[in-house]
């Protein structure tokens, strides 16, 4: 099968390659980008036991020193503590600003290894290579990455643009069918954003071919963050759910899936534009049913008022002000600053109004 190939325009332009069987030819795609050097192989225990060795092999036919560093699986492992874990690795191994990292995994392995790489000896170099639905559309995009403190997620982080993202879209078939629903969330979030086409094929539940989708979707995040490279302006329309969705995931215990929480911080906000008159009737209904289609949550489990409270942590709130982004209709999403104690009853509209599922 081709292999679809989009430019992300940032001030370091990269290459997202999208296809099937990637993983085997790493190591001969990077070789372009770098000559010989170490390789710090960063990826969790599930995904290594699954990838690392086709990957580690690539790397090394091509001639690199792979050091393997796999970590916990799960958000547990996104924290600060697990990153000086593999910073002091990377010390010890002698790596320099001449070596790299290569991000093997899901979103919590990206933005970890992300975040190391931004701050290991000032920045180094890293690759992306996402083995679920989520990263590829999400968190491997864009160059931001991060690990979450005891009062929010994401709350301490770099902007460090990848030089390469590689998605195999053949491990999306080791995705349980939940973890793939979970990145369909992300997926329907670009549909709202820009691209009611993708929304409509999404409403009719997960799709068995997800290249194109992913391409579809890489194309409108990199449109925009070409735009806006460090979130000053249209990059925050990325994030449609986020707010809530952040805020239910810490509720959870981070129990709940990323994009389970995202797919219900789009729903809550729907709903509570369109009491506001804000968004054309019929529009939550859409994307209840969409959610419903794949087999994600419709029913918010927390009141308006501790959401608001989870809320107010997010890096998204400048002083007593926090900008939501809010729909108009499906394809189109803009952002609406309110005062944080707007919040609870803007929220509660979304809460507490007629059942989403």
């Amino acid at each position: 099968m081709a292999v679809i190939e989009v430019r992300v325009e940032t001030g370091r332009p990269y290459k997202v390659l999208i296809g099937w069987d990637l993983l085997k030819g790493i190591g001969e795609n990077l070789s372009p980008l770098h000559g010989p050097c170490s390789a710090a192989l960063v990826t969790d225990e599930t995904v290594d036991l699954l990838y690392g060795d086709t990957a580690a092999a690539s790397l090394a036919r091509a001639g690199f020193r792979v050091v393997r560093h796999a970590i916990p699986p799960g958000e547990g492992s996104k924290t600060m503590g697990r990153l000086n874990l593999l910073l002091e690795s990377l010390g010890e191994e002698g790596f320099t600003r001449t070596d790299l990292i290569v991000a093997l995994g899901g979103g919590v392995v990206g933005d970890l290894a992300g975040f190391a790489a931004a701050v290991y000896e000032r920045g180094i170099p890293y690759i992306q290579v996402p083995t679920t639905l989520l990263a590829a559309v999400d968190s491997s995009v864009g160059g931001k990455t991060g690990v979450n403190l005891p009062a929010g997620k994401n709350l301490a982080g770099a902007f460090r643009q990848p030089e390469l993202v590689l998605c195999d879209c053949s491990t999306f078939l080791s995705l349980p069918r939940e973890e793939l629903a979970s990145g369909g969330a992300e997926c329907l979030k670009y549909g709202m954003l820009g691209d009611e086409a993708l929304f409509r094929r999404l409403e009719e539940g997960l799709p068995a071919i997800w290249e194109d989708v992913v391409a579809s979707c890489v194309l409108r995040k990199a449109e925009i963050v070409g735009r806006d490279e460090t979130d000053l302006g249209p990059r925050r329309l990325l994030n449609f759910g986020h707010t809530v969705g952040h805020a239910a995931e810490r509720l959870s215990g981070y129990t709940l899936r990323h994009g389970e929480a995202v797919g219900l911080g789009m729903l809550v906000i729907t709903r509570a534009a369109e009491a506001m008159g804000l968004c054309a009737p019929g529009t939550a209904p859409r994307i209840a049913s969409a959610l419903g289609a794949m087999g994600l949550p419709t029913a918010c489990p927390y009141s308006a008022e501790r959401l608001a409270e989870a809320a107010l942590a997010d890096k998204k709130r400048r002083g007593d002000e926090i900008t939501l982004v809010m729909p108009r209709r499906v394809g189109e999403c803009f952002l609406h600053p309110v005062g944080v104690g707007e919040l609870p009853k803007i929220l509660s509209l979304g809460v507490e109004g007629a059942p989403c599922g």
